[in-house]
């Protein structure tokens, strides 16, 4: 169940009709999720298999030659998010966004340079390769329970992902590229949540997708109730990691934010910069070996500017933005939307056994309920 389901509540924004990243309306996800092999020893290039990809299509046309304004922030630079140099250059995001493992990170980023060029083609457009394209591709590393080193995931892997791109509910848990990822402990992977906001009787909505794979047990907070001290090792058992120098203290979080409110660049880099706030209320705190990668974006003024020369664009446009007076309740939706994401990610997480019998259990619902209720913490606010 999700932590809405169970009566929980994070900080005081209400959630939009699906509590999800398609709240914000023609955003679409896709996954594919890739399980193969019995809970034996590791053998490279042979699995156990533990891995995947997430596709999110921005909106329905063709984002490359219909850009969207767009902003990022790193908190901790020990991962990486391919594109986020022209996005802090442009302030465009100019292609889908694809999550996946470590190591799968080049061949899914060359995947979204063949789908721009098969995309121009169907538009009849040049396909010579005389435009750049710089794909917006992150990765959080899964070596703990998959075969990592053997790279499973594939171009196919990639464009099935994008044809099962779909608004409506996102597939939560051990699904897509976060199939192998583990989060404070447990079972961790993908999770989405959203808010309304609300200024000047306009209404907006902010949704938020995580790729969780980040933090330790002991510092695990909900509500600020100690939840990894009182569900302990003794409880749940830990998980395991294999004995190799990049296991230790590893871990990533990747959230990406989505609004359709009017906002420029700078002002979703100020945005994304808040999905910081959503990790600490749980607990997190930018680990040194952990990639905490954000990207925010928006999907109106769709297209008012392009990063292709002779694309046609005018020479000056005029973007709808709104002011800095109003932008708070969007910092705190990206702080709420990330936290309950990060949740919602954990409790959809089923536990799983992988590369050399490794297990990450899950964390259980009903466990939780009781110790947000031993300590008065189900919502943020006492009833």
């Amino acid at each position: 169940m999700r932590a809405r389901e169970l009566g929980i509540e994070l900080g005081l924004g209400t959630p939009g009709p699906l509590n999800a990243f398609t709240d914000v309306a023609g955003v679409a996800v896709g996954c594919v999720t890739l399980v193969e092999g019995d809970a034996g020893p590791l053998v490279v290039g042979e699995g156990p298999v533990r891995t995947g990809v997430t596709a999110i299509v921005p909106h329905e046309g063709e984002i490359a030659v219909e850009p969207l304004f767009a902003g990022c922030h790193t908190l901790n630079g020990c991962g990486d998010f391919t594109g986020l140099e022209w996005i802090r250059e442009s302030g465009l995001l100019t292609s889908p966004i694809a999550l996946t493992n470590t190591y799968s990170l080049g061949v899914v980023r060359d995947a979204l340079c063949r789908r721009e060029v098969d995309a121009r083609a169907a538009l009849g457009q040049d396909q010579t390769g005389c435009y750049f394209s710089f794909p917006a591709v992150a990765e959080t590393w899964d070596g703990g329970l998959n075969d990592i080193a053997g790279q499973h995931v594939r171009a196919e892997h990639l464009f099935e992902a994008l044809a099962a791109a779909r608004g409506g509910p996102v597939p939560e848990g051990g699904v897509g590229g976060g199939t192998g990822m583990t989060c404070h402990d447990f079972k961790g992977g993908t999770g989405t949540a959203s808010r309304v906001v609300e200024v000047e009787g306009e209404r907006f909505v902010l949704g938020a997708l995580v790729q969780a794979n980040h933090s330790w047990r002991d510092v695990f907070v909900v509500n600020g109730a100690p939840v990894g001290l009182e569900i302990g090792p003794d409880v749940v058992p830990g998980v395991d990691l294999p004995e190799c120098p990049s296991a230790a203290g590893s871990g990533s979080i990747v959230v990406i934010l989505a609004t359709d409110a009017p906002l420029l660049p700078h002002q979703l880099q100020a945005v994304a910069q808040r999905a910081g706030f959503g990790i600490a209320m749980l607990g997190g705190y930018g680990d040194r070996y952990s990639g905490d990668l954000f990207l925010a974006f928006s999907t109106a003024n769709r297209g008012m500017a392009s990063q292709h020369e002779g694309s046609g664009a005018p020479l000056t446009s005029v973007a709808e933005w709104i002011g800095h007076p109003y932008l708070d309740g969007f910092f705190q939706a990206a702080a709420e939307s990330t936290a309950e994401a990060i949740l919602n990610a954990l409790l959809q997480a089923e536990t799983m056994r992988g590369r050399d019998g490794v297990t990450a259990h899950a964390l259980d619902g009903e466990l939780l309920v009781q110790v947000l209720d031993r300590y008065g913490r189900r919502t943020y606010r006492p009833r």
